[in-house]
């Protein structure tokens, strides 16, 4: 009953296509979302983003977070949870790439600023005793964790097995440091990379640009970053050691991609047995443009060697949920595989939908009605 209820009820209903209820990229559709970074957290996906305002420039305030257990399904958690507001050496507008990790109980989060202290950028951070904030500035007085300089941007954030964590930035140099247990302060000076080793296939680039992300799998260290400079690619380097050397393997997304922005960023996780890879487009979104950007996400499988395939972008994303929902109990409107028109809001209570029209609508995907299936459904609703 599962895909056939789920047709009939979203297709038949709204009246939408199979194509249209097959196609979950971007994964939010509310607000505009660059630059993610997935973290897994116990049963739970987050997905922490920007908050892309438009215009000309990237000019973003805040940053956001979604979550998801499914991968279909998302659901949003909140607003702003955190913006340049809560740093007292931060220029406002200026929220750029940025990424979580949790230790000790607690959740740091590693973000790019525009100083308002010295000429540059910077990175701070902040920390949290839930995923979804609030967060506050970690750090005493006006001081930045890194910077101010203007290669210091997108940090990456990696705990090894050994205990010993591990911090990367930068464009157009990639930039590494160790990080105390106390997640605030360097164990040890910064150390530039050289992201230069490695053969490069004709019509491929080694060149590092920006937005690093570390990964590690069966015992080698990917280093993940777009590449080429404008437009660019996602391209990956792997190593035996979190510090290098590195060595090119290749392309995971090339540009000029169908509906790619002139930039990308990107993410990699492993969830419940299977692997996903965070990017971000302009696909879809009316008015979106290269200043506007969304969050995407493919499912992908391993190479046998320990290399990552090459992936394209999708309007499907992840087909196969990692669980069906139970509709017999409560699922808050915020959740949803796709919306059209609506946005979202919090207050007291929580969040909740907003910015309601005429012809909007909000669509949950991969339901489980049993064998029984289910004669109607009921809703909670207020104005």
């Amino acid at each position: 009953m599962k895909n056939t209820l789920k047709k009939m009820l979203i297709g038949g209903a709204l009246g939408l296509s199979i194509n249209t209820v097959l196609a979950d990229n971007p994964i939010i559709q509310t607000y505009y979302s660059p630059d993610p970074a997935p973290v897994v957290i116990d049963d739970t996906v987050f997905v922490y983003t920007g908050n892309d305002r438009g215009g000309d420039f990237f000019t973003m305030d805040g940053w956001r977070v979604s979550s998801s257990t499914d991968m279909v399904n998302w659901t949003d958690r909140g607003t702003i949870i955190l913006s340049s507001r809560d740093f007292p050496n931060a220029k406002a507008n200026g929220d750029w790439a940025a990424q979580v990790i949790r230790r000790n109980g607690k959740y740091y989060y590693y973000v790019t600023v525009e100083s308002s202290i010295g000429g540059g950028r910077a990175i701070n951070v902040a920390v949290a005793d839930r995923p979804e904030g609030p967060f506050k500035n970690a750090l005493s007085g006006n001081k930045h964790l890194a910077g101010p300089s203007w290669e210091y941007i997108d940090p990456t954030v990696w705990i090894d097995d050994d205990g010993q964590a591990y911090l990367y930035w930068g464009n157009p140099k990639l930039f590494w440091t160790k990080l105390n247990e106390d997640m605030i302060s360097f164990n040890g000076g910064i150390h530039e990379t050289d992201m230069s080793r490695g053969f490069a296939p004709s019509g491929q680039s080694s060149t590092y640009t920006e937005g690093p992300w570390i990964h590690k799998h069966n015992g080698k260290y990917y280093m993940i970053y777009a590449a080429q400079g404008i437009p660019e690619s996602i391209s990956y380097s792997w190593s035996d050691s979190p510090t290098g050397p590195w060595e090119y393997k290749g392309i995971i997304m090339p540009k000029n991609e169908q509906g790619a922005a002139f930039t990308n960023h990107s993410g990699l996780i492993e969830f419940k047995g299977r692997s996903f890879f965070f990017y971000h487009n302009q696909r879809r979104v009316p008015g979106a443009g290269g200043y506007n950007r969304t969050s995407a996400v493919e499912e992908f499988t391993w190479n046998a060697d320990g290399t990552i395939p090459e992936l394209h972008m999708t309007d499907e994303g992840v087909k196969t949920p990692i669980h069906y929902v139970d509709p017999f109990k409560r699922v808050e409107a915020e959740t949803k595989a796709w919306s059209y028109g609506v946005g979202t809001d919090k207050n007291n209570n929580g969040v909740y939908i907003n910015k309601i029209h005429n012809n909007d609508y909000i669509k949950v995907r991969c339901l489980d009605f049993g064998e029984m299936g289910a004669d109607f459904f009921t809703a909670s609703v207020s104005s």
